[in-house]
């Protein structure tokens, strides 16, 4: 394979642009394997949707392009996805679609000697219904199919805003969760070795999700030049190319300078694909996605008490700085802005979080036995 060389005049760091560039590639990839007409179907996606949202849409696709040659009578016809023509697309109906979306509920994949079942939930069937939409939409707009079909789609009801359970850590559970990072509680005898290598690094990463919620990719790709402390500052990429500012505290402070003073290994003895890396392995390469997921669900685990595959996500730790903040009394407004929601709805959501867990505090804080009140109204009676 040929080196890649980053030539980057823009204001991102080198590994955003690298980053984006790995997913422009599997993007690339996945449109080779797909018929050479959906040119302009590639074209639109890729100036409509961000990359990631892109390279689920393609992916999705693909797998429809599949379905296609695998499991309905183009199969007679054409044997890889290459050769679909437009003429099959055109002989589709929205039952075909339909029929489609329900064998996405649950199917299996035979590889070998061994049969993987998949399932998907709604949210899932809901996006996969939105790329085969936004397909022929495309097609029908540019005249490669004779009909628009997608009003015939079945709706896929999801769970409203209200009805869905937000799962964040409470307060007592961050300071427990932190607690284990900091004194290695709850670790198997395995884990303490390796967190005495890395416990300063953890803590860093604990903090920076619950403090200021982070998204994954926003954490994994900070680097060292990210942070300005002259400023009081470091920088994060977020999604659609935007730069976002945000303020440094005291806690923040000391867990970096105790990461990269008694932990972090000096920029001379690294790799200089990974010198300005901020969270590093102990192969002294930047820590990837997965990586820092297993690292997340290993001390939330500790903080609920539960397994390590039921910890919680980082997404959970996003969740839990909103509502940390929103708990504390600060408007949605500002919270919004910190972490970066499109919609204020969204923060709301949060909001609501908090007042259900004020009620569930309340439920059971009585200040009277359970049968006090019944046993005065008796002694009344008698009076």
């Amino acid at each position: 394979m040929k080196e890649v060389r980053i030539h980057n005049k823009s204001a991102k760091p080198d590994n955003i642009i690298e980053k984006e560039h790995k997913i422009f590639e599997q993007c690339e990839a996945i449109e080779r394997e797909l018929p050479s007409w959906l040119r302009g179907y590639f074209a639109y996606l890729r100036n409509n949707l961000l990359p990631m949202s892109r390279l689920a849409y393609l992916r999705d696709t693909r797998f429809f392009c599949r379905y296609l040659v695998r499991e309905t009578q183009i199969q007679e016809e054409i044997s890889d996805t290459r050769s679909l023509t437009p003429e099959h697309f055109d002989q589709l109906t929205a039952v075909d679609v339909n029929i489609y979306i329900d064998y996405l509920r649950r199917y299996k994949v035979e590889t070998g000697d061994s049969i993987t079942v998949y399932e998907n939930d709604r949210s899932s069937l809901a996006r996969r219904k939105s790329t085969v939409s936004v397909l022929f939409k495309y097609l029908y707009r540019d005249g490669l199919v004779t009909r628009n079909i997608t009003d015939g789609f079945d709706p896929i009801r999801l769970p409203k805003a209200g009805e869905r359970e937000i799962k964040a850590l409470q307060d007592d559970e961050v300071m427990r969760m932190l607690d284990a990072v900091e004194q290695g509680s709850g670790l198997t005898k395995s884990e303490r070795t390796y967190w005495k290598k890395t416990k300063y690094r953890d803590k860093l990463i604990l903090l920076l999700l619950v403090t200021y919620g982070l998204r994954l990719s926003e954490l994994q790709q900070l680097n060292v030049s990210s942070f300005n402390f002259e400023r009081g500052e470091f920088l994060v990429y977020r999604k659609r190319a935007k730069e976002s500012a945000m303020p440094i505290n005291r806690t923040i402070t000391n867990a970096f300078n105790d990461y990269v003073t008694l932990e972090r290994p000096a920029d001379d003895a690294l790799h200089p694909d990974h010198a300005d890396a901020l969270l590093l392995s102990l192969q002294q390469t930047r820590l990837t996605d997965r990586q820092i997921r297993q690292i997340v669900k290993k001390y939330t685990s500790i903080s609920l008490g539960t397994s390590r595959k039921q910890g919680y996500s980082p997404h959970k730790l996003r969740a839990t700085a909103a509502t940390s903040l929103i708990g504390r009394g600060h408007s949605i407004f500002d919270v919004q802005e910190l972490m970066d929601h499109d919609h204020v709805s969204t923060t709301q959501l949060y909001a609501a979080h908090r007042l259900h867990a004020k009620r569930e505090l309340i439920k059971d804080f009585e200040w009277e036995e359970p049968d006090a009140r019944s046993g005065r109204s008796t002694e009344t009676e008698e009076k």
